[in-house]
């Protein structure tokens, strides 16, 4: 005979499914309708139902309690959480936030939990009940439609399991794993992820290098993160001046290693260095036979611990992905570790660093397996590698280091109080996995570092700095698409839309050279007098102040007027086409000019050289008497007085009066200057210059 509670749990559900709020549920996944029957069922239905959860959210708590008791959730939840994550209004959403965050924190401990279809299968329908967690929530779709999650439940759930995402690249990954399904994520996708992942530990954990190797990287307990040139099909080939040798090149927590190929073993290993401050600089370049450079497939590693660069090519038969992806991973560890010595972080919290770029590298190669190569950004997965690139980027990593400094601090309570409140840490999760990176102690319980990423029903404060972040990008990417816009092609179109850019400064200049040539001297004598009152009264620096003041007067009344108009376009009159030969010789002439300026500038450098040097001694005498009256002047004159006679000289130089006095002392000027030889120069072959240097 039933009981009173499960008659009315039974009543409640029928009635639920009556109203149709299961349909959404009923109609797709079978499983929903078995957990309700289950339930409908079970003698204590009616206490582990919650009145303020949705259906959906009823059943995740439900399969959470499997890791913690459903009362013990209740209980810690209203001891540890705030008024304010308790208020009805959003009560749901932050208990269910809780027991997820509980139960990850323990299923992940779990060997193999990644494999566990029921794993993966709770972790999707966390995020489905994540979008609709109150009772009076309702599904974003239609009954014919398959359940998919939104970005913000992504953001949301995914990184409280810091294997599947982090909070600093989840939007990006969610992007990827999106393409072509509007924004929302299939369980098919997902699951395709989680399988990648699986298979990527899988093939860290059985990376094997040669014994050489092995002893170098064992002292500072280096973890193999990749290896490339193993296969014949695919090689890995470093350039040595003009020669190229074939070998295998393997990626470590602390180094890059190079170990080329010999008849039937491999050389010893290079190491270059990615965890030691030698100035590293990793780029791509390019590469191909007898040093010519063809081919966009290399990377190049320089440091002051080198002579010369390295330069290691990854062959392919179209485009550059393989360079790509090494270029960031390595990229990654060596950002990591300036993390790490920027903001000096030791410890476990260093190994936590290290332990979301490894995570990182893994997500990367599961993202690989599934979406085209050719699609993907490696660096704007990778966490490092993309707060490099984002505005404010380095606001992102200080708070990420002020987190760490935190737990330190925290380190002694850190593991006893509050821990269901905050999702795992990146360290916990690598060691669940079975990866040992560092040489600091990997006894998390004794490290005290528990808490992760997320906390429940707020936004930490490293979401926020990135949240900021990502809004600063996309103004920077918009911006960036009104500047590929505008872009033209040609010189000469080029040029025409400079000279019609920069009109009021030309009108501006020319006006200045009327009144510096006295074309209309009663101006020019009133604009004199007023400016040498200027200086004289020392308000030089309040007049630019002033213009400051009138621009920025302007640009306020000029977008208070303008506030809802269509911009203005710059209109520019294009020049006429011209043909091949025509922009051939254009271009001849452009280059016969630089080179003349070059020229030019060459001689007057050689004329001052040769006036240094004393080779013409008049001349040499004349400037060195006009260097101690200049110097004479600026040490005992004020500077007042100094700048006015500097614009009295210039601007009345051709003044009525003195206008026949300053031809006659250019010309003299002119006669002088070319009078000057120039110090002699004598081009030396290069090999000449190499045997000096060995000398």
């Amino acid at each position: 005979m039933a009981t009173p509670t499960v008659s009315k749990t039974r009543s409640m559900l029928e009635g639920l499914v009556r109203e149709g709020s299961f349909k959404w549920l009923l109609g797709k996944r079978s499983y929903f309708n078995e957990e309700l029957e289950e339930m409908e069922r079970s003698p204590s239905a009616g206490r582990n139902w919650i009145a303020e959860l949705s259906p959906l959210a009823n059943l995740v708590v439900r399969r959470c309690s499997k890791y913690v008791v459903l009362r013990e959730l209740q209980e810690s939840f209203n001891a540890e959480a705030s008024d304010t994550l308790k208020h009805p209004s959003c009560y749901a959403r932050n208990f269910l936030e809780y027991c997820c965050f509980r139960a990850l924190a323990i299923s992940t401990q779990v060997t193999g939990h990644l494999a566990d279809k029921k794993f993966r299968q709770l972790i999707y329908d966390m995020m489905l009940a994540w979008e609709t967690p109150a009772v009076g929530s309702q599904p974003l779709l239609n009954a014919d439609e398959d359940l998919t999650v939104g970005l913000e439940a992504f953001s949301r759930i995914a990184p409280a399991v810091p294997l599947i995402a982090n909070v600093i690249i989840s939007e990006n990954l969610f992007e990827v794993l999106t393409v072509g399904t509007d924004g929302r994520l299939q369980f098919s996708i997902y699951e395709k992820y989680l399988s990648g992942l699986e298979r990527a530990i899988k093939k860290m954990k059985t990376q094997s290098d040669s014994s050489l190797l092995s002893t170098v990287r064992l002292s500072r307990r280096e973890k193999i993160l990749e290896v490339d040139g193993t296969v014949t099909t695919q090689p890995v080939l470093e350039h040595i001046g003009i020669s190229t040798w074939p070998g295998r090149v393997t990626l470590t927590d602390h180094a890059l290693y190079y170990e080329a190929f010999r008849v039937v073993s491999y050389d010893k290993p290079k190491t270059y260095d990615l965890a030691e401050d030698l100035k590293q600089i990793v780029n791509p370049v390019l590469t191909g036979p007898w040093g010519t450079r063809i081919f966009d497939k290399a990377v190049l590693y320089k440091s002051i611990s080198l002579s010369e660069p390295a330069v290691i090519e990854f062959p392919e038969l179209k485009g550059h992905t393989r360079r790509d992806y090494w270029l960031a991973i390595m990229r990654e560890i060596l950002y990591v570790h300036r993390f790490i010595k920027k903001f000096k972080i030791s410890g476990v919290e260093r190994d936590e660093a290290l332990s979301l770029a490894v995570l990182g590298i893994l997500r990367l190669q599961a993202i690989q397996e599934i979406i085209s190569v050719n699609s993907v950004h490696c660096e704007t997965l990778l966490m490092f590698n993309l707060c490099d690139q984002l505005p404010g980027g380095d606001l992102i990593l200080e708070t990420l280091a002020n987190i760490s400094s935190l737990r330190q601090l925290d380190r002694t309570n850190s593991d006893k109080t509050g821990s269901g409140m905050h999702s795992i840490s990146a360290l916990s999760m690598v060691s669940n996995l079975g990866f040992v990176l560092g040489t600091s102690s990997t006894d998390l319980n004794e490290a005290g570092l528990v808490v992760g990423e997320i906390a429940v029903g707020e936004m930490s404060s490293l979401e926020k700095v990135v949240k900021e972040s990502r809004n600063s990008y996309k103004k920077v990417v918009l911006a960036q698409e009104t500047v590929d816009g505008v872009k033209v092609d040609g010189i000469d179109t080029n040029l025409a839309v400079m000279k019609e850019l920069l009109l009021p400064v030309m009108e501006g200049g020319k006006w200045l050279i009327s009144l510096i040539h006295w074309d209309d001297p009663m101006k020019s004598l009133v604009f004199c007098l007023v400016l040498t009152y200027v200086i004289l009264r020392g308000w030089l620096g309040y007049t630019f102040g002033l213009m400051s003041i009138l621009l920025a007067i302007f640009m306020v009344l000029t977008r208070f007027f303008n506030q809802g108009r269509p911009v203005d376009e710059l209109k520019v009159i294009a020049p006429p086409p011209m043909n091949t030969v025509e922009q051939l010789l254009a271009v001849q002439d452009a280059i016969s000019q630089a080179e003349q300026f070059i020229q030019d500038g060459n001689i007057v450098l050689l004329k001052f050289r040769g006036l240094l040097l004393s080779i013409f001694p008049q001349a040499t005498e004349k400037f060195a008497f006009t260097l101690l009256c200049a110097a004479s002047i600026l040490a005992f004159m004020p500077s007042k007085y100094i700048i006015l006679l500097t614009f009295l000289e210039t601007f009345t130089r051709y003044s009525p009066p003195r206008k026949a006095s300053t031809e006659r002392w250019a010309r003299r000027l002119r006669e002088w200057w070319f009078s000057i030889p120039a110090a002699p120069v004598v081009l030396v072959p290069e090999r000449e210059k190499e045997d000096k240097k060995k000398k």
